[in-house]
């Protein structure tokens, strides 16, 4: 990959991602490489970023958006999407540099709060995530009811704590923890997973990528939030409508080549215990 000008963004409230930046800077000048701090910019060619999940979240939207591939340095917790560790990061860069690093589009979901017609509080600007859009209750008393439906045709009214519409990449973040499968980033589709539903048997469901996902409160409920990717986007009201859909662009997201996906699943999620010896595949 020929690389011109790198973004580096950096982790805050800590010492550690500013001295491995600094490091990186001095890494990359040396092999005629311009870098810029906590930007994203059209004309980069790279966004590297130095911290945990957290921080490549918060700029997955513009650098999907500008198309610019992004490598994650974990100096975080477990780091499912900063897969490349510290102590790898001159040994990423030199791959990068030679064109044998992997590049796999990741997609990203698209969400907007709607009000009624005659009601302009509601921005209309879509938000994006790259894990999940999740619907939660403000109050632990209360359960939240939703009606919810794929394009034209009513899935159901789900009765629970919260609703969570997520991204094959987010299948390893709140949903997992609420009960929701693990899926292949490779593999597109939606998923839906109720958040401690009343009736066990509201269970998750993966959905075509293809379809819009519409979800409306079917009743008053106080205090109802809409959060994407982390963040906070929007307080829910009984006449506006959730709309979420794919985004049209996915996020370039740059790993370690020979790294698999459930090598990182069982390395994060200590899958079969720690130490076990990997069988071979039999002949």
């Amino acid at each position: 990959m020929k690389l011109r000008k790198a973004g580096i963004i950096l982790k805050h409230g800590s010492a550690k991602p500013r001295k491995v930046g600094e490091d990186l800077i001095n890494w990359l000048k040396t092999r005629g490489i311009d870098t810029v701090l906590d930007k994203v910019d059209k004309d980069l060619d790279i966004l590297i970023i130095l911290g945990g999940d957290g921080t490549l979240l918060h700029v997955a939207d513009k650098a999907s958006r500008y198309e610019i591939p992004v490598m994650g340095i974990n100096l975080g917790g477990l780091g499912f999407l900063t897969a490349v560790s510290a102590k790898e990061r001159f040994e990423a860069l030199e791959l990068l540099l030679a064109g044998k690093m992997s590049v796999e589009k990741r997609m990203l979901l698209k969400t907007r709060l709607i009000g009624d017609s005659d009601d302009s509080k509601y921005p209309m600007d879509y938000q994006y995530a790259l894990n999940d859009v999740v619907i939660s209750k403000g109050n632990i008393d209360q359960l939240v009811k939703l009606r919810t439906w794929s394009d034209h045709e009513f899935i159901t009214t789900y009765t629970a704590d919260g609703l969570i519409f997520s991204t094959p990449t987010g299948s390893t973040a709140y949903n997992l923890s609420a009960g929701g499968p693990v899926v292949q980033p490779n593999l597109p589709c939606i998923l839906v997973t109720p958040i401690c539903p009343f009736m066990l048997e509201s269970r998750p469901v993966l959905l075509s990528p293809e379809v819009t996902l519409i979800t409306q409160l079917a009743g008053k409920a106080d205090n109802v939030k809409v959060i994407v990717d982390g963040r906070f986007a929007w307080k829910m009201e009984e006449n506006a409508k959730l709309e979420v859909k794919t985004a049209r662009k996915p996020l370039y997201l740059v790993s370690m080549p020979k790294k698999g996906y459930f090598e990182i699943l069982r390395n994060k999620l200590n899958w079969g215990g720690t130490g076990n010896k990997i069988p071979k595949l039999p002949q």
